[in-house]
């Protein structure tokens, strides 16, 4: 997803949850995987290649990171590295096909609204029919230049991420399921995260020690 749309999700999702300061950070993280040297040669930040386990695990890895910096009383590292992870499973919906497995899933003649859709459906979430758009470079480099996009998009396989991505509105109405469904992952993953955490920790990771005291 575009970089603006990665920070109106973590806002929809956890604006109500983590202090200003705290949710500028974790955005700013959440971003910055965009940068061009997270985008060449790190399928695992967003999906991408059928990457699915690579991102699964760097998610995880990302977690991990969490409890010992709040213990540490680093709790800047602890807000870059939710950043980081939540980018990752927002990404999952923008770049792979579980948006189209999903809804071909319900009742026919039923579209359900963006808002009713299942981000983690376990007959899903490791389909084998699952897919996310490869990145054919050098190629594909070209279709990030406005200028450009509209003649090289075509020339690139169907299976590649400028065909498959669904990153912004511009790219049609199941947009608004990843978007959706993005949100959702969102706050999942603030959930699992804080798990095990105690009182002390989880007000540290808010940034809400003072409600605490």
């Amino acid at each position: 997803m575009l970089k603006p749309i990665h920070g109106e999700i973590v806002r929809r999702a956890l604006g109500a949850t983590f202090s200003p300061r705290a949710l500028e950070i974790i955005i700013a993280a959440n971003m910055k995987q965009d940068i061009l040297s997270g985008q060449i040669g790190h399928d695992e930040y967003h999906f991408d290649n059928n990457a699915f386990e690579k991102s699964k695990a760097y998610i995880e890895e990302q977690r991990a990171l969490i409890l010992p910096a709040l213990e540490r009383a680093e709790v800047e590292l602890a807000w870059e590295a939710f950043g980081r992870l939540t980018h990752t499973a927002q990404d999952f919906y923008a770049h792979s096909n579980y948006i189209d497995l999903w809804l071909s899933c319900q009742e026919s003649g039923m579209i359900p609204s963006p808002i009713e859709l299942d981000p983690l459906d376990p007959d899903l979430i490791d389909s084998p029919a699952l897919r996310s758009g490869k990145l054919y470079y050098p190629l594909e480099a070209l279709t990030f230049i406005p200028a450009l996009k509209k003649f090289v998009v075509p020339l690139l396989p169907r299976d590649s991420h400028a065909w498959m991505n669904i990153d912004s509105a511009e790219r049609g109405p199941l947009f608004n399921y990843a978007f959706e469904a993005a949100v959702k992952r969102t706050r999942y993953e603030f959930d699992l995260t804080k798990r095990g955490f105690s009182s002390n920790s989880l007000a540290l990771f808010q940034d809400s020690l003072e409600s605490h005291a």
